[in-house]
C-alpha cells in the first residue's frame, strides 16, 4: 500500500534528522511538511473511498468520512480521534491558517504508529 511506503520514508527521515536539523534547514522543513501532508492525504483518500464503496453515508467533509468509519466500526475510537487530528493538520498545512512550528511537526514523527494502525484496520476494505 502506498501509505506504507510514505510511513517508511517518514521513519527514515526521523532516524536521519533531528528537530534541530528541521528547524535550521528550510529544505528539511519543507520535506517534513510535504511528507506528512502526502501521508495524511492518502489516509483521507482511503477513508473517503471506504465510506463511498461500502455505502456508509454521504460525508460533507473529510472529518465526516472518519466519523462515519468510526460509527460503522471500521476504526476504534482512539484511532478515529488520531485520524481526525491528522485531517485538521492537513487543513492547516494546505491553507496555512497558522504557521506550524517545525519542532511540533517533527514530534508527530513519534506518532507514525497511528498511520500503521490505520493501514491494518482498512487493508481488507480497500
Amino acid at each position: 500500500m502506498r501509505l506504507e511506503t510514505h510511513v517508511r520514508e517518514l521513519q527514515r527521515f526521523r532516524e536521519r534528522y533531528t528537530s534541530d536539523d528541521v528547524r535550521q534547514d528550510a529544505h528539511l522543513d519543507w520535506a517534513l511538511r510535504y511528507g506528512l501532508f502526502e501521508a495524511i492525504q492518502i489516509v483521507i483518500d482511503i477513508s473517503c473511498h471506504v465510506v463511498n464503496t461500502h455505502h456508509l453515508g454521504a460525508p460533507a467533509s473529510y472529518a465526516e468520512c472518519v466519523e462515519l468509519l468510526r460509527r460503522a466500526g471500521y476504526l476504534e475510537e482512539d484511532l478515529a480521534a488520531a485520524v481526525a487530528r491528522m485531517v485538521g493538520l492537513r487543513n492547516i498545512l494546505v491553507h496555512e491558517y497558522v504557521r506550524v512550528d517545525p519542532e511540533r511537526l517533527y514530534e508527530l514523527l513519534s506518532r507514525l504508529d497511528d498511520f500503521r494502525r490505520f493501514v491494518e484496520r482498512v487493508r481488507g476494505y480497500v
